[in-house]
């Protein structure tokens, strides 16, 4: 009997075109990803990877289940979906992935909600990065993700994903409370240019947004230090280390000696949720994505000067 998981590494192979790249859309090792491949050739009798150059090609035999891998894994989830479907109500198990302020801003009214109205609905939630999040969305590790892109620059969403947006949540530049643009109600990003920057980590699409931003401004910009958490990163600016990008969303009390500046320059992400196409029939998700609409629609009505 073949095996899903197995399948699903093919299926990553086939759509990505190497080994590395199913490894990155799958967040595993490309070890990870021969030893499934190893597994599934003895299942099938035959290989389904050969060499070419200094990678590897499908072989016909690879390319022949590789087609019915993706479509195994779609009526995978129209299984799922329509079995859901079939109660009429939001059953089971939902997994959620979120970033972390959605995951402070929106998940706690969202999973309230859910709970009053859906009792039967058991929903786990976990914290993830948006690009890491829709991968395990692509190859059904979480049901749904929460992920964001800016204003200017887009994140691409598998084809085989639906989206819906939540919410516009504005940013500000945090900086010390002694920053010589303390007190200006007009601010540009190009007064930025001789200050240090804390951002995220290298290779996150948070980072490759300021970067691509400042440089679009003409600034090329300091990282002098990189820090996951927002809070940190606050940290680090009232210590007079730097400055940073604040969201609103989620982004709790600030400390004291840092000031938030509003810049005149849009700085805005858009928030939304990802799902599978063929998952669209299941109640929990119907569910899920009222829920989280009318805690976006919460936030934004409870701060309308700050969302945007």
């Amino acid at each position: 009997m073949l095996n899903l998981e197995r399948l699903r590494t093919l299926d990553a192979l086939a759509r990505h075109g190497s080994v590395s790249g199913a490894a990155c859309g799958l967040h595993v090792t490309t070890s990870a990803v021969s030893q499934q491949m190893a597994k599934l050739e003895r299942e099938v009798g035959q290989p389904l990877l050969a060499k070419n150059g200094r990678g590897v090609r499908l072989t016909d035999a690879g390319r022949i289940l590789a087609g019915h891998a993706a479509r195994i894994i779609s009526q995978v989830e129209l299984a799922q979906a329509d079995v859901e479907a079939q109660r009429g109500r939001a059953v089971g198990e939902l997994r959620i992935g979120a970033f972390p302020t959605a995951m402070r801003g929106l998940l706690p009214r969202t999973l309230t909600s859910l709970r009053a109205d859906h009792p039967e609905l058991r929903v786990l939630v976990r914290e993830k990065e948006p690009e890491e999040s829709m991968a395990a969305v692509v190859r059904g590790d979480l049901d749904m993700a929460l992920a964001i892109d800016w204003h200017n620059k887009r994140m691409p969403v598998p084809a085989e994903l639906t989206r819906t947006h939540l919410l516009d949540d504005g940013a500000d530049i945090a900086v010390p409370e002694n920053h010589p643009l303390v007190g200006r109600t007009q601010i540009s990003l190009a007064e930025f240019a001789g200050d240090d920057w804390i951002s995220w980590n290298e290779g996150q699409f948070c980072h490759e947004w300021l970067v691509f931003t400042l440089r679009g401004t003409g600034i090329e910009p300091r990282v002098a230090h990189i820090a996951e958490e927002h809070h940190t990163q606050l940290a680090f600016v009232e210590a007079g280390l730097g400055v940073c990008v604040t969201p609103r969303l989620g982004r709790g009390p600030v400390p004291p000696g840092v000031r938030l500046l509003p810049v005149c320059d849009t700085v805005r992400r858009h928030v939304y949720a990802v799902w599978r196409a063929d998952a669209d029939r299941r109640p929990s998700i119907r569910a899920a994505v009222e829920a989280l609409r009318e805690a976006a629609a919460a936030v934004a009505a409870a701060s309308p000067a700050d969302r945007a």
